[in-house]
């Protein structure tokens, strides 16, 4: 691996733990003497400042140790975290991503005064701290003073892994009187000695009134390779400490005898376990990635492309094997046909990723967003286990922060609006994500005052997008608000007011062939529901033929296919409506829509697709059958034809056009209606 490789990797894992410590501290301001939540923080900013020196980012490390001396203050129980001083951990935490990502775009100034904002936050903190000792549990000093011995074995890469135990045998001289011997008996002789290994180790003898917690918590930053073993030399300590066990109640034991505590890796095993139970399934998840490698996603992009020429392939072999008489043939087709099918699925499984990685950024902006606006909001979160493309995850950040951020600025009420409605002061912003049949649903959701209809109407009718007498359905009413320069806000803020951003997201989901529905209660909320596909690369799909030509649907939109007899296709001209036991399904003719100009086989089909809720038939000529289809973009030329959202290669070589069942149905309405005015 070259030196970029590996510096490039170094800034994917820094910004991991900056990812960790900006979830412990959005969870800290909920739970402020939360341990797990400040030793996460600090873990966090102990590894970044050690690694970050190593491979040369001096100034993440010197800016990372002021951070981390600060936070120390608050392990210690020394200092209280204050809403305030998360706020200023949080605005340290991005210019530490600043300086990884784009060094040259960072202001040393800045980080001065946000150095200077944390010492200030601090300081009110550690004031509060002494407000409320009852409220935040501080280590307590014993009455009694215990000899203790501490014997400390480091792995010799600790230094290559960014550990540095002097920090470590400093704060155990802050805890009493204290006297550390060296232990030499690794050191190789000097021509087989390696400058970056460790080969000391410490042995300690401490006398100190404070408890057995506060020597372990000297170590809570060691890896778990790291030996350190804490002996007392009598049992009061172990009393203090919670023990229930001591050497004296014990017949069959000398009084002499010491009783001994492993401190492994930061934490123990029980907490852990502890920890695991307290942490969010999601990220619980995030934590598991131990028997995961990190794969760059240009190979993942690679693997899908040469995954899908094969699934060409394996299609021209099929129909190739189908045209042969040799039953060796056939056999074997039939067996590469079933290979590759499950390669594709597992080549998509490989691509999905759960949808955690994206809620998770949203904390933050909600976070960010309630104190701009003055609006205290709550973010809940459900369905984080569900999995998408990551082509599709990637492509989903900017239009969810829009919606967001419609929501707290339009959507939630300020604390006085929401008391007389009889309403929480606290604004309840809601993600969700499930499977739904080949889609995933993300919803948006709030219990803010909905959305109001008389004046999206009327700033519609005044541009012209809505005729007065125009009668429309909610869901058509609401779709307005995705119209380019379109808003409905009393004035412009730093947040909205423009009508820009609800134009991108449709843009954004209708590229990777999404739906947007949405749905509003007066007084009670708004819900937006986006419907994406669940890979991009590879989906199943339908072949029909109209005239000569073939054309995939997908098939995940396929409800059924019913015959059109003659005597339905003249009853119809004119209605186009279909019944199919007893409900009227109302149906496209695609050869009107495609200007085909061949006559009709006798005996047309009839594809009934479900969109929107709602069933519309399409007629086709002839169903050919299911097809594995490998979705190619269209041309720059064809890129605006919003009837067909890509192409595909079949198995002779011909190209096969993608219909899009939503825009599909929507210009075949058009259609419809200026025939009906015309006539």
């Amino acid at each position: 691996m070259s030196g970029d490789e590996i510096t490039e990797e170094f800034r994917q894992e820094a910004q991991e733990l900056l990812a960790q410590m900006e979830a412990a501290l959005l969870d800290l301001e909920k739970t402020p003497s939360d341990s797990n939540h400040i030793n996460t923080v600090f873990r966090a900013l102990h590894t970044l400042k050690g690694s970050s020196g190593m491979f040369g980012f001096d100034d993440v490390s010197t800016f990372a140790h002021h951070v981390e001396t600060a936070f120390d203050r608050v392990r210690q129980g020394n200092a209280t975290a204050t809403a305030e001083l998360i706020a200023v951990a949080l605005r340290a935490q991005d210019h530490m991503r600043t300086l990884m990502k784009t060094p040259s775009e960072a202001d040393a100034d800045a980080g001065a005064t946000i150095i200077a904002a944390l010492e200030a936050a601090f300081e009110s903190g550690a004031q509060s701290s002494q407000d409320q000792q009852t409220e935040i549990p501080v280590l307590s000093a014993c009455d009694v003073e215990t000899a203790w011995t501490i014997s400390i074995r480091l792995p010799q890469d600790s230094f290559v892994k960014g550990v540095n135990p002097l920090p470590i045998l400093d704060e155990l001289r802050t805890l009493g009187q204290i006297c550390i011997t060296p232990v030499t008996a690794g050191i190789p002789a000097l021509q087989e000695l390696d400058p970056s290994c460790c080969y000391l180790g410490w042995d300690v003898e401490l006398t100190t009134t404070q408890p057995r917690s506060a020597i372990e918590g000297a170590f809570i930053l060691l890896g778990d390779e790291a030996s350190v073993e804490v002996n007392s030399q009598n049992n009061t300590a172990e009393s203090e400490a919670g023990q229930t066990a001591s050497a004296s109640s014990k017949q069959d034991q000398s009084p002499a005898d010491e009783t001994t505590a492993q401190v492994s890796a930061a934490p123990a095993a029980a907490e852990v376990q502890q920890t695991a139970q307290q942490q969010p399934q999601g990220q619980q998840q995030q934590n598991k990635s131990g028997n995961s490698i990190r794969v760059p996603a240009e190979r993942l992009d690679d693997l899908m492309d040469r995954v899908g020429e094969l699934v060409i392939a394996q299609s021209r072999l099929r129909q190739i094997a189908n045209n042969s008489v040799e039953q060796q043939v056939k056999s074997v087709a039939e067996e590469i046909e079933r290979l590759v099918l499950e390669l594709r699925d597992t080549s998509m499984c490989i691509r999905m990723v759960p949808i955690v990685q994206l809620f998770g950024r949203f904390r933050r902006v909600v976070h960010d967003l309630s104190r701009d606006v003055g609006k205290q909001v709550e973010l809940t979160m459900s369905g984080e286990e569900t999995e998408l493309d990551k082509t599709v995850i990637e492509q989903l950040n900017d239009p969810l922060v829009h919606l967001i951020r419609n929501s707290i600025d339009h959507g939630l009420e300020d604390g006085e609006e929401r008391a007389n409605a009889g309403k929480r002061e606290t604004g309840r912003i809601a993600l969700s994500a499930r499977h739904a049949g080949t889609e995933v649903l993300i919803t948006i959701s709030d219990d803010g005052r909905g959305l109001d209809r008389d004046r999206i109407r009327k700033r519609a009718e005044e541009r012209g997008l809505v005729a007065p007498d125009e009668v429309l359905s909610d869901n058509e009413l609401f779709q307005v608000l995705f119209m380019p320069g379109f808003s409905t806000a009393q004035s412009v803020t730093n947040l909205s007011g423009r009508g820009v951003g609800m134009d991108v997201v449709k843009r954004t989901i209708e590229a990777l062939r999404g739906k947007i529905d949405i749905t509003s209660t007066t007084g009670q909320g708004t819900e937006i529901t986006l419907r994406l596909p669940l890979t991009l690369a590879i989906i199943d799909g339908l072949m029909v033929r109209i005239g000569k030509a073939r054309y995939v649907l997908p098939l995940e939109a396929v409800e059924e296919c019913v015959e059109l007899s003659e005597e339905d296709d003249a009853r119809s001209r004119g209605r186009c409506f279909l019944n199919i036991r007893g409900d009227l399904v109302p149906f496209l003719r695609l050869r009107d829509l495609f200007a085909i100009n061949l006559p009709p086989d006798r005996f047309q089909k009839v594809v009934v697709v479900s969109w929107s809720g709602q069933k519309v038939g399409l007629v086709v000529d002839q169903v050919i059958g299911d097809h594995q289809t490998v979705i190619k973009s269209l041309s720059k030329l064809h890129s605006g034809i919003g009837m067909f959202s890509g192409a595909t290669i079949l198995g002779d070589g011909a190209v096969a056009l993608i219909l899009d069942i939503q825009h599909l149905v929507e210009y075949g309405e058009t259609q419809e209606e200026r025939l009906k005015a015309a006539s």
